[in-house]
């Protein structure tokens, strides 16, 4: 199927994720001296800061833009975090745009103590191509902070595995023109089935 045909296909904002009935795979990327030691153990170390704003992406692509293929400082680690789906869907529930939209927000002022009092917010960036270029659609980019945060780190994480081989993998192939090698490589990422009530909030 062409590029042209799945793009247009494609609805403007949209949660692709790989998952199971009962979870879904995030990714971040750290300084070894964190990553190695969460994936050694499937679970983040005490120095794992628990009260800042942390940012999951379901993306593998979007975390290889954000991270450089792993080769930007501090985030030479990536790291897939797999975690549950009742705890990613209750953070949903409780997200708030990081962005104001006029006509889905009452005003400016609403959305600000929307944005305040959630523990989580949203906001959809370009998904990226192989080659790490912009797409025509959006893809979701999830903070977690307080509670919920904590609750990641320390609940809802599942399993946690380094991916950083997988990713030199898939590059050294891009960049040796082997565009459908590396593509069979990718993380099946299907559309992910969140409530729509929290879609209708955040798109």
């Amino acid at each position: 199927m062409s590029t042209g045909t799945t793009a247009a296909r494609e609805p403007s904002c949209r949660i692709r994720a790989l998952h199971t009935a009962d979870t879904v795979t995030v990714y971040q990327a750290y300084a070894p001296s964190l990553g190695l030691p969460a994936a050694r153990d499937g679970r983040f170390p005490a120095a794992w800061k628990r009260d800042r704003m942390t940012w999951i992406k379901p993306s593998f692509l979007w975390m290889m833009y954000r991270c450089g293929w792993a080769t930007k400082a501090d985030q030479e680690t990536v790291l897939a975090v797999e975690i549950t789906r009742a705890g990613f869907d209750l953070a949903l529930d409780r997200a708030c745009l990081s962005h104001y939209v006029p006509g889905l927000h009452p005003d400016r002022a609403a959305w600000q103590r929307a944005l305040r009092r959630a523990p989580a917010r949203v906001q959809w960036d370009p998904e990226r191509d192989l080659h790490l270029k912009p797409l025509p659609y959006r893809s979701l980019q999830l903070g977690l902070s307080g509670e919920l945060a904590r609750a990641y780190a320390d609940e809802w994480t599942v399993a946690v595995r380094d991916v950083t081989p997988l990713a030199r993998k898939v590059r050294a192939l891009v960049r040796a023109g082997e565009d459908r090698a590396a593509r069979e490589l990718l993380p099946d990422e299907r559309p992910y089935p969140a409530p729509e009530a929290a879609l209708v909030r955040l798109r």
